[in-house]
């Protein structure tokens, strides 16, 4: 039996944003480019996008060999977890994207596996390709390749064997290794370097993120957006804004400052600006989560008097809190824009960027490539210090999470 190694990836610019997917097949034993394939779908989430590079990559090997076994390696924790059927599949667009991949082959055909991102750059390379192409407007095409390649062996290959069943694939082998003896070595396009790369990038711009200081909110832990109260800092949080200003002055790396427009934002930036004589530059697009009807309770309070819709937004983040708020969808759109446009102001310059604990979250999120569920799973501390490198390749390095040492 054939074995193939598909490699899926998909990527969304904004998550949900501009989105397209890749996928690669591999032959298991040689190493070879089977078959590519790669499309910019519009408007998506990164999940949407990492699903449809599987149905592609599944597609694509069942193409080749319907009785091929396949080894998926995808970098989509979520994904191949889901498919493993180790993880509940709850999200409404994931359910019909799943069963859509799990009816291409059969289940004791398909194993799937999880890799970290830098082994997967070639389909990532692939999504990235596809994501530019729709960016002008255009249509994924394959380049010549090792796929072209081996499409042309197999088509060499395809007369009918005349011996055993077993002499096909020693068959197309020999006519791959033919047609790669007689056909010149044309090198794949570069994928950006991930993790150590020897390149010299420059120096990357840092993004410095201060979550403001205490309010008389804080320490009840009370849903706290851009559509509350608008608080002050406590007497605690004008101690914490001082604390900060004393720490990263003695470091002198901060070039420049920028604030959400939220009033507790604005006297932690003013504090640590004050001290490092720099001016406040305030950017909309930092402010917190609208939390609707929630702002102001506790989670408790928010659980008694609104079980459904918080087991709702829990569960998706396309879901918007209670009374018009905002979801995490929508907060990581404009997150990224803002980002976007900071990276292109302070290219290769160090900037204190002061906010809050979603648009902090949003930041790392995007940086490690993890999905909006890891929103939960991080700490973040009033006055914390967290810190993300921004390369000029595209990539990005967490540097620092949640410091409070300055506070101690």
């Amino acid at each position: 039996m054939p074995k193939f190694v598909v490699e899926a990836d998909g990527g969304s610019r904004g998550n949900p944003g501009p989105a397209g997917y890749g996928a690669v097949v591999i032959d298991a034993v040689t190493g070879e480019t089977l078959a590519e394939a790669a499309e910019y779908i519009g408007i998506a989430t990164n999940n949407v996008a990492e699903y449809k590079g599987l149905i592609a990559g599944l597609k694509a090997a069942r193409t080749l060999d319907p009785a091929a076994d396949v080894h998926v390696r995808m970098d989509s924790k979520l994904v191949v977890e889901q498919m493993s059927g180790r993880w509940k599949i709850k999200h409404p667009d994931m359910k019909p994207l799943a069963a859509e991949a799990a009816r291409i082959l059969p289940a004791a055909q398909v194993r799937y596996e999880w890799i970290p991102r830098e082994k997967n750059k070639h389909a990532d390379r692939l999504a990235n390709e596809a994501m530019d192409a729709g960016k002008k407007g255009k249509q994924w095409e394959p380049s010549r390749s090792t796929a072209e390649l081996g499409a042309r062996a197999r088509s060499a290959a395809a007369p009918a064997p005349q011996g055993p069943p077993g002499d096909a694939a020693a068959g197309a082998a020999k006519a791959r290794a033919a047609l790669a003896a007689a056909s010149p070595a044309v090198p794949e396009q570069a994928a950006p370097p991930v993790g150590w790369g020897s390149a010299d990038l420059g120096t990357p711009a840092t993004f410095v993120l201060l979550r403001h200081g205490e309010t008389v909110l804080t320490p009840e832990k009370r849903f706290s957006g851009s559509g509350g109260s608008d608080p002050a800092l406590s007497a605690v949080g004008r101690r914490q804004a001082d604390a900060v200003a004393t720490a990263l002055a003695a470091r002198g790396t901060i070039e420049a400052v920028v604030s959400s427009p939220l009033l507790r934002c604005r006297e932690t930036a003013d504090a640590v600006a004050t001290r490092l004589g720099l001016e406040v530059s305030v950017e909309d697009g930092l402010r917190e989560t609208d939390f609707g009807a929630w702002e102001g309770m506790t989670f408790a309070e928010v659980r008694e008097r609104y079980a459904d819709d918080l087991s709702a937004w829990l569960a998706s983040p396309d879901v918007a809190p209670t009374g018009g708020g905002e979801s995490f969808a929508s907060v990581t759109t404009r997150v990224a824009a803002t980002r976007d446009a900071l990276l292109g102001r302070y290219a290769g310059r160090t900037v204190l960027v002061v906010t809050h604990v979603t648009p902090v979250k949003t930041l790392v999120r995007l940086a490690l490539g993890a999905p909006p569920e890891s929103l939960f799973r991080m700490e973040l501390s009033a006055a914390s210090l967290s810190a993300v490198a921004y390369y000029a390749d595209g990539n990005a390095s967490l540097r620092l999470l949640n410091d409070t040492s300055h506070l101690r």
